[in-house]
């Protein structure tokens, strides 16, 4: 009997199977996967910056964002930006997209806090209007407790997760979530700043769209 079809002694059932080998493209597969492995491993779960699928998607996600701010150019980190973008739905989910990616370890998922404060009540430390909530995320606060987003955020990131914060205001029931901080004070509702309505409006494409294409009204004869 030929070497390839040796049949094995032992019988399960009345039934005897070949003893032969593994094809060797087979083998060659399976050792060429192991091989395979190590430089693979090495190079993408080695920790340098750039190699992963995650930071892949944070570039595709940050490729993207560039995209989308061709729209709206650079804002600015004042008041009147925060409170135009926080009542705007469109650009207000391009903050909420930045909360969940950078804010949700310290904040919780819908602001309640966690290890930092509650960002739904009342109660701020560093806050008094509206526009400090851009600066606090620029700069930091609390010894960098709360570290500075300016250097690692585009600005306009910073400006619409600004938004997005002020937009949880009242988000959640009184006295839900973490407690005001011992040095917390209650501050006024967010009031819209001088200019912001004509900012809003000027901003408008549609508003622009139609100043260019109103035709001055013809005087009256004298």
């Amino acid at each position: 009997m030929p070497e390839k079809d040796q049949i094995r002694s032992h019988v399960y059932d009345g039934i005897q199977e070949y003893d032969n080998p593994m094809p060797g493209w087979w083998v060659m597969l399976f050792w060429g996967c192991i091989f395979f492995a190590l430089p693979y491993w090495i190079y993408y779960e080695s920790g340098v910056p750039g190699r992963t699928i995650y930071d892949n998607y944070n570039e595709a996600v940050a490729d993207n964002l560039r995209l989308q701010f061709e729209e709206i150019g650079e804002l600015k980190l004042d008041s009147a930006t925060v409170y135009q973008y926080m009542n705007d739905p469109k650009w207000l989910k391009v903050g909420e997209s930045v909360f969940e990616m950078h804010c949700v370890a310290c904040h919780a998922a819908k602001g309640e806090g966690k290890v930092g404060p509650n960002l739904t009540d009342d109660y701020w430390i560093h806050v008094k209007e509206i526009g400090d909530i851009a600066k606090v995320v620029e700069k930091g606060a609390n010894g960098q407790a709360m570290p500075a987003w300016g250097n690692r955020l585009h600005p306009n990131e910073v400006a619409l997760v600004a938004s997005y914060v002020a937009s949880l205001r009242g988000s959640l029931p009184a006295g839900s979530g973490k407690a005001p901080e011992p040095n917390a004070k209650k501050i006024p509702a967010w009031q819209a700043p001088a200019g912001a309505a004509e900012k809003t409006e000027n901003s408008s494409p549609d508003a622009d769209k139609d100043s260019k294409e109103k035709s001055p009204e013809p005087k009256p004869a004298s």
